[in-house]
């Protein structure tokens, strides 16, 4: 017999990775009962995979969590071993953060932020199906016969759906190296009539610190002044740790191959689709057999422990066969393993089955973040599971839906891309995948953002007042660039020809000279005084970046403006496709399943025509028309 727990909450979330962290804790902060379950609460914030926070795409959403006010920023700042800009060389659209955690500091901090929230409860509990009535999630029931109330429900459950590990031959039932599987969660989803996929991620085997080379090893130090994840600090002043590099070799590669029959990925045992971008040490040596080594970085699991993660050799060989080709590689020649890598299969929902808010289409109230929409990665949960958080307190608010579209967020470019053309392979965040990336920058998320995370009730406010600060002193210097002139005396022009830059024959404003490839703030700190107030500050950077890409830039608000028109026809929820003459039948079913909540989304779905789109706005035109005229026709006969 069922019991019924007698507190109701108004938001449940299912598990506590790192989507369900940031989903709990958005919908807390809005004011909402929060109950969180979760298998195990020492896992709470676990980072399954490696220790490590953000990258190019990944870092720009990281970024974007935090201007929206979620925790993952703080908690990599919080806890990092060791800072890196990367693609610093390269434009700045692609530019990106990324750090190295302490893993159990990471999770203690993440454990600690939950607990901490006042709205938040938690509990250790097996969810195993959920509570529906009339097409409405109301609850869940646990795996000890619980019943738990609440007016929606998040589902974040990780690898955990059917979780299948896989060692060489070895098969274990687990979501995750030593943690039971999901059984029951599966089958609801299916009974329920979601459809479910296979997919397949790995891990590479832990080494141990004390038995690897490090002296002819070389090294990866961090940035000497690390640049904050979180915008609400300002600086890292913290020792940091270095990682090292480490290469396969061919000898290596010859151990691989000769034990491919060993290899569940190659022998037919699995049948779940692993990630293309984060591919196994096999299938980089089967793909690409041309290539004489493979690099590995041996990046610290944190400042208490020797545990190392080789990152780039995740593997599924047998663990013989681990420690065989392990011993080939410079460095590791005697290097212990402290755990075997892996594969798992597990199940995932397809996400086309999801609106833009990350609710369901089939269940109303019932919303899913995180891998069991598809994707792979922290970052691309955490996203997920805050975009979740935020509408579920919302619905129970009864309050408009929070949606982010692609030219305003890579969260954004994120769920549009999940929701409207589905997943084949785990989903992996690039700045490739966004149109518009040099307006959707790391460095001017808080601007994109923050007013929006405030809006929401999850910025506290001495950091929106310290965003707002911000905001008014880069609007004040790009003024003061605009009409302060320097004026073409001999120590301006002997400066100017120094640095390799044409001489003044007129009066320049600062903002033409900034304007120069070769000038930068530095350069401009030799002529302005106050420029020189500015070098390397957050003021600086921004206005330097919006100068010197204006044109560039005003390009691509020309073109988000195209595409707002588009995104701002909306398709009523429900609307037929079924009668709608020039539209054939495979465009009829496509529209039918994905549903897509506006014209410009339509215009994504994967075969869609310029011909079927144009039928297609015609129609709503036409339809929106009608509407109005009927609304005026009984505006009229009601006065």
């Amino acid at each position: 017999m069922a019991i019924t727990y007698p507190k109701k909450y108004h938001v449940i979330v299912v598990g506590a990775g790192h989507a369900g962290c940031e989903a709990a804790l958005a919908a807390a902060r809005m004011g909402c009962k929060t109950l969180v379950l979760t298998g195990n609460l020492d896992t709470i914030g676990l980072m399954s995979c490696n220790p490590s926070i953000g990258g190019v795409g990944k870092g720009h959403l990281v970024k974007e969590i935090d201007a929206l006010g979620g925790e993952m920023g703080k908690a990599a700042d919080a806890t990092a071993i060791q800072f890196r800009r990367l693609n610093t060389r390269k434009g700045p659209a692609v530019q990106a953060t990324r750090i190295q955690a302490d893993r159990q500091a990471y999770k203690t901090y993440m454990r600690k932020a939950l607990e901490s929230e006042k709205n938040i409860d938690l509990k250790q509990r097996m969810v195993e199906g959920f509570l529906v009535e009339g097409g409405r999630a109301v609850g869940v029931k646990t795996s000890l016969g619980e019943h738990f109330l609440a007016d929606a429900v998040v589902v974040t459950p990780g690898t955990f759906p059917n979780g299948l590990i896989h060692i060489g031959l070895t098969q274990i039932s687990a979501g995750r190296a030593g943690e039971a599987p999901a059984y029951g969660i599966s089958e609801s989803f299916q009974k329920l009539g979601f459809r479910i996929g296979r997919l397949k991620t790995g891990t590479p085997p832990r080494l141990d610190g004390r038995t690897i080379k490090w002296d002819i090893l070389e090294v990866q130090p961090g940035d000497p002044e690390p640049k904050p994840f979180s915008f609400s600090n300002d600086k890292i002043e913290r020792e940091q740790l270095p990682c090292y590099i480490t290469y396969t070799n061919e000898r290596t590669h010859q151990i691989i191959r000769s034990n491919l029959h060993k290899s569940p990925l190659y022998s037919g045992i699995i049948k779940g689709i692993g990630p293309r971008y984060c591919p196994s040490i096999e299938d980089k040596v089967v793909k690409f057999p041309d290539k004489e080594r493979h690099q590995v970085f041996l990046e610290p699991e944190g400042w208490g422990t020797y545990e190392i993660y080789p990152n780039g050799i995740s593997t599924s060989l047998p663990l013989d066969v681990q420690y065989e080709f392990i011993r080939t590689i410079r460095g590791l020649e005697e290097a212990e393993i402290m755990r075997p890598g892996y594969a798992v299969e597990y199940d995932f929902s397809d996400p086309t089955q999801l609106k833009p808010t990350l609710e369901t289409k089939l269940i109303e109230n019932l919303f899913f973040a995180g891998q069991i929409n598809g994707t792979t990665g922290y970052e691309e949960a955490a996203s997920q599971g805050l975009i979740a958080g935020i509408n579920a307190a919302l619905r129970v608010k009864g309050e408009s839906p929070f949606i982010l579209d692609r030219s305003e967020a890579y969260i954004g470019i994120l769920i549009d891309d999940l929701v409207t053309k589905g997943v084949d392979e785990p989903y992996r965040m690039f700045t490739s995948r966004a149109e518009y990336r040099l307006i959707l920058r790391e460095d001017n998320a808080d601007l994109r953002l923050r007013e929006k995370g405030y809006k929401l009730g999850l910025v506290r406010e001495e950091d929106f007042l310290r965003f707002l600060q911000k905001k008014k002193k880069i609007q004040e210097e790009f003024e003061r660039l605009e009409h302060t002139k320097v004026f073409p005396d001999l120590r301006t022009n002997d400066i100017l020809i120094q640095l390799g830059s044409s001489p003044l024959k007129k009066p320049y404003t600062l903002k033409e000279l900034l304007r120069r490839p070769e000038i930068t703030y530095r350069e401009l700190a030799l002529i302005d005084p106050v420029s020189a107030t500015l070098v390397n500050t957050d003021i600086s950077i921004q206005v330097e970046m919006e100068v010197k890409y204006e044109g560039y830039i005003q390009r691509q608000i020309e073109q988000i403006e195209k595409f707002k028109k588009l995104e701002n026809i909306k398709i009523p929820e429900g609307f037929s496709y079924e009668n709608i003459p020039g539209l054939s039948k495979e465009i009829i079913q496509k529209l039918s399943r994905i549903r897509p909540v506006s014209l410009g989304q339509a215009s994504r779905i994967s075969g869609m025509t310029p011909a079927a789109l144009s039928v297609l706005m015609v129609y709503l035109r036409r339809n929106e028309n009608t509407s109005e005229e009927r609304h005026s026709s009984y505006s009229s006969s009601s006065s």
